[in-house]
């Protein structure tokens, strides 16, 4: 008997030892997770507000996902991708709410969203122009603009407060992948403004400069020197 219950206090004291171990585990696996999803969650009875019309990539499928942040943020984004692959271009519309760090760097986010193993920081890749305005090109530091490269974008607009990012991995240059961008903010449009008339607005005098993506592949092939991701080669010394 005093065996058997020895052999008892003895199992019960190692499954309390393995129970300390793993909740102790439990912290540095949530910490894991990008601290940008903390308070988001999906909205999956939530009407779409936007619609990328006629933008269509041979092989990929276009997913639309809405996200509610507990403070008051919404994020709308699209991604196209072939089945069981990575996406090759996403397109994020942010509507901030008191989540919203304005103190922070812009580009930390879309860093993760465009490498999330990490290890490299985005840097200035160009402009193009849109219909929503100038659009700042980003890439990460480094990328000579391979054929596995990726280009990044940023708009951020103040009335209303909104937020256009994303990134593209299409063509074989950055020229090709400079005229997708393009074409895809072109082709980005509203279906409801959900009683905002700034939002309403904006995108109404948007669709008065929309152009067409032949257009658009012109305009990205023919970059100068101030709207190219180089450096401007100057004559002469100082």
């Amino acid at each position: 008997m005093l065996a058997r219950l020895v052999a008892y206090v003895g199992t019960l004291a190692l499954l309390a030892i393995v129970g300390v171990h793993l909740w102790d585990q439990l912290p540095d696996s949530v910490a894991l997770e990008p601290a940008a999803k903390a308070g988001w969650s999906a909205a999956a009875r939530a009407y779409p507000a936007f619609a990328v019309s006629q933008f269509d990539l041979l092989g990929k499928t276009e997913t639309y996902e809405i996200f509610r942040h507990s403070e008051g943020g919404r994020k709308h984004v699209f991604r196209w991708s072939a089945q069981g692959e990575k996406p090759v271009a996403e397109l994020e519309i942010y509507r901030p709410g008191a989540e919203f760090d304005r103190s922070g760097p812009a580009s930390a986010e879309m860093t993760a969203r465009m490498e999330p193993q990490g290890g490299r920081d985005l840097e200035a890749a160009g402009i193009i122009d849109s219909k929503f305005g100038t659009v700042t090109l980003l890439r990460l530091a480094g990328d000579v603009g391979g054929a596995r490269s990726c280009l990044g974008f940023m708009k951020r607009l103040d009335e209303p407060d909104l937020r256009i990012s994303g990134w593209s991995c299409q063509g074989d240059a950055l020229p090709a992948r400079r005229a997708a961008i393009s074409c895809m903010l072109s082709r980005l449009v509203l279906l409801t403004a959900a009683n905002d008339p700034k939002l309403a607005e904006l995108f109404a005098r948007a669709e008065l400069k929309r152009g067409s993506c032949t257009a658009s592949a012109a305009a990205a092939a023919s970059a100068d020197w101030v709207t190219g991701a180089e450096n401007p080669s100057l004559r002469g010394t100082f």
